[in-house]
């Protein structure tokens, strides 16, 4: 083992080695005008946003608006802006490397789509989704941005917007157009038009859009009106074009009202993958294909400027119209919507960020390596109280006896120790101590790489359990992969290779065979991660295992019945009872049916938690193996390549923030105490709350339902219970009630049912058997008062 230095020092760095004298890179951007840009956008957004929230514009007159920003105002701007284009100021290998960026993302989200979707909807998904990933807000919200911050040094940058949002309008939309025909054509009982009719069709709705044919219209007239407008049509299209970029904005924000609502838990996964497709893959896809294909700049400064313009261009968050192609094809609107939302707010703070960093002339490395390692080991400490938390609760409720959870505490002892060592070197990298700082490294860099690797092993552990319910010999494989593993590459690293002295970055230690072995442990992982979580996509294995579970649950109460009692005969609600022990709440721990409460919640897997966890950890790993392929392609990384850095850190060294948020509140071990303490010292002050202190609402449901449903809903769903060994019960499950809400027409969904039940629980007409739950959609029982 050696010590080098020199030649290696390029991946010390993440910036440009720059003199701090030199002026050149000053002038690639202004960042003076880029807040107020982003003020005036979000402000005009925000407007919109509280005219509709207000109900001052309906959502009827927002149609209209829309209608004249997408039909008239669009229309005018992008056909004024065709006409005077310059084509010879064009650097043409830009617009191909946005071009094959965007297709990129296009087809790797369809067939994405097209692999995980469930056959009776894949195809408009897939169209969907697809549009979603890379149709950008580029006039709207992205022009203003973009003048702001190139106008006064690279205005031939503006005229690029023009070019390349017909790329979106004219190839791709047309493509997922016809996936969300051909899934309507499939959904119709009679099918009457071929699939060919059906794409020429869609040829002919593009054709018909206002927005297409206006750039077609606007590129024959550059050349026949040699790219001037003539003086009797100039002032007319100017004042249409003129109207779009207000109006626009505050259609974005009425757009917006009501839309993160429509989110449920289902479509949480979806909508992460989608935002990481479009903020992460797009902006990283453009700027590597810029730096790749655009060879024939000859200045290396414009060549630079190019390749992080595209970065931008890349976040730029995904246009309203997609919403409206969802609700036309009725097709994943809570998903679109929401995401419409969430990733215009989180495009503005990655442009400021990113922008910020590109305007500041120079900076100091040693300074930038001393802030990124003060940063690494302030959110190490944070994370560290976190894991410990999550680590104790896992260990006090005897998860981590069962699987999936023997696996995910191998994972937080993983992130445990990795922000150990991370503590560790920010100490011992100070002290000119080898043999503490290579102790410290294979303490560090092994833990880390297992953090790397045990995502991937979880999401296939819950694969294997899928199909096979003893997992006794592939546990015990499955965690000499998740330790020895890192192991084995972290010994590799120390044998073979070579110690640079000029390095505080733990990431860099060895140099360049270290930032290889952290690309191939990452790709392998997210490989692994990402197709187990496929696999688990494509089943129903968490809805099986619910009624698995349930039944299991059930049968302990009926196994404990006489041979000569039927259990499951209709209850008159006249007829005289042996209520027993929960007669009013049963507090005794020898009731069966807690008892049976209590199995299910042992029994709970928390597989969805799980695919979460795995889910937003194989995203964090897309970000260092990106991260990695960055420094090994790029001689000088760039000021973006920081950017990506400060991300990574949060990545690796704030694990434990996600894993105290999935399962650090367990909610049989701390929640649910936590609540019944707090009930029990409410009651004391009031032991029960008067009718009439209840809303009218309650009132109203409650009277309703006492006089015209109990009754027959008694007969219906309430059924004999053994609670002890002589004591039976009338009652019946939460997800009955919820079931029979809906027959009965009281309820439309299952949301409005629950809803409705738990009215009847607070209006005192039903309650838990004791009195522990909430009214619930579950497996959980419930009795009538009487």
């Amino acid at each position: 083992m050696m010590e080098v230095s020199g030649e290696t020092t390029n991946f010390n760095f993440s910036y440009e080695e720059e003199d701090p004298n030199s002026s050149a890179l000053s002038g690639t951007m202004t960042i003076d005008r880029l807040f107020p840009a982003l003020l005036e956008c979000f402000g005009i957004i925000l407007c919109g946003y509280v005219a509709g929230r207000a109900n001052i514009i309906t959502s009827t007159q927002a149609k209209g608006l829309g209608n004249f920003v997408s039909k008239f105002a669009l229309p005018a701007l992008l056909f004024k802006n065709m006409v005077l284009l310059d084509f010879g100021n064009v650097i043409w290998p830009f617009l191909w490397s946005i071009l094959i960026a965007k297709v990129s993302v296009f087809f790797l989200v369809c067939v994405l789509t097209l692999i995980v979707a469930s056959p009776d909807n894949r195809l408009s998904k897939a169209g969907i989704y697809s549009i979603f990933a890379t149709q950008s807000n580029d006039f709207a919200l992205g022009y203003p941005i973009v003048e702001a911050l190139y106008q006064s040094t690279y205005p031939d940058y503006l005229q690029y917007i023009y070019l390349v949002a017909p790329v979106s309008l004219m190839i791709l939309n047309p493509i997922g157009f016809v996936f969300c025909e051909i899934q309507k054509w499939k959904n119709q009982e009679n099918h009457q038009q071929s699939k060919l009719l059906i794409m020429g069709l869609v040829v002919l709705k593009v054709l018909k859009n206002p927005i297409v044919f206006m750039v077609i219209i606007g590129l024959i007239a550059h050349f026949v009106l040699q790219q001037k407008i003539p003086a009797f049509m100039s002032e007319f299209v100017d004042g249409l074009a003129n109207s779009f970029g207000g109006a626009a904005l505050f259609y974005l924000g009425l757009s917006m009202v009501g839309q993160l609502g429509k989110l449920t838990r289902s479509t949480v996964v979806t909508l992460i993958l989608l935002l990481t497709a479009k903020l992460l893959l797009m902006p990283l896809i453009c700027k590597n294909m810029v730096d790749l294909l655009d060879n024939s700049n000859t200045s290396s400064l414009n060549h630079s400027s190019l390749s992080n313009y595209a970065f931008l261009y890349g976040v730029f968050p995904t246009a309203p119209s997609v919403a409206i192609y969802a609700v036309y094809y009725n097709a994943e609107l809570e998903v679109v919507a929401s995401g419409m939302v969430i990733s215009t707010f989180l495009s503005a703070p990655i442009m400021y960020v990113s922008a910020l960093l590109l305007s500041i002339p120079w900076m100091d490395p040693q300074l930038l390596m001393n802030s990124l390692q003060s940063f690494t080991f302030d959110i190490s400490i944070v994370s560290l109280v976190a894991l410990v938390w999550t680590i104790a609760v896992m260990f006090l409720s005897k998860k981590f006896k069962r699987l999936p959870h023997m696996f995910t505490v191998n994972l937080f002892l993983a992130q445990f120790i990795t922000c150990v060592g991370m503590i560790l070197w920010n100490f011992v990298v100070k002290e000119d101590n080898f043999v503490g700082q290579v102790l410290t490294f294979t303490l560090l860099c092994t833990s880390l790489y297992s953090t790397y690797v045990w995502p991937g092993l979880i999401a296939l552990s819950l694969v294997l359990m899928k199909s096979h319910e003893n997992l006794k010999v592939s546990a015990g494989m499955l965690g000499l992969v998740g330790w020895g593993v890192p192991a084995l590459a972290t010994a590799v690293l120390l044998v073979s290779g070579e110690k640079m002295s000029d390095t505080i970055d733990s990431s860099l230690f060895y140099g360049k065979p270290q930032i290889i072995c952290t690309s191939v442990i990452a790709a392998l992982s997210i490989l692994l991660g990402g197709g187990s979580l496929v696999c688990l996509s494509r089943g129903s294995w968490a809805q099986n295992q619910h009624i698995q579970e349930g039944s299991s649950a059930e049968a302990l109460v009926t196994e404990v019945e006489p041979e000569n009692e039927n259990l499951f005969e209709p209850v008159p609600p006249s007829g005289e009872l042996n209520r027993g022990q929960c007669e009013n709440s049963c507090a005794s721990t020898d009731c069966l049916l807690v008892q049976v409460e209590e199995l299910q919640q042992v029994a709970d897997r928390q597989v969805a938690r799980h695919v979460l966890l795995c889910l937003l950890l194989t995203v964090s790993l897309l970000a260092n193996f990106s991260s990695c392929l960055w420094l090994l392609f790029n001689r000088l990384p760039g000021r973006l390549y920081l950017e990506l850095q400060f991300f990574c850190a949060v990545a690796n060294y704030g694990q434990g923030f996600l894993s105290f948020a999935l399962f650090g509140l367990d909610k049989h071990l701390i929640i649910l105490p936590f609540k019944k303490r707090f009930l029990r010292l409410w009651n004391r002050n009031k032991q029960e709350q008067p009718q009439t202190d209840l809303s009218e609402d309650i009132r109203m449901t409650c009277t309703q339902f006492t006089k015209y449903h109990k009754d027959q809903c008694f007969h219906d769903i309430v059924r004999k219970r053994r609670c002890g060994k002589r004591t039976m019960v009338d009652c019946f499950l939460g997800s009955e009630l919820v079931e029979w809400l809906q027959q009965v027409g009281l309820a439309q969904d299952v949301g409005e049912a629950v809803l409705y039940g738990t009215k009847l629980q607070q209006g005192g007409v039903l309650q838990h058997i004791n009195q522990e739950h909430s009214f619930q959609d579950s497996s959980l029982y419930y009795r009538f008062l009487t």
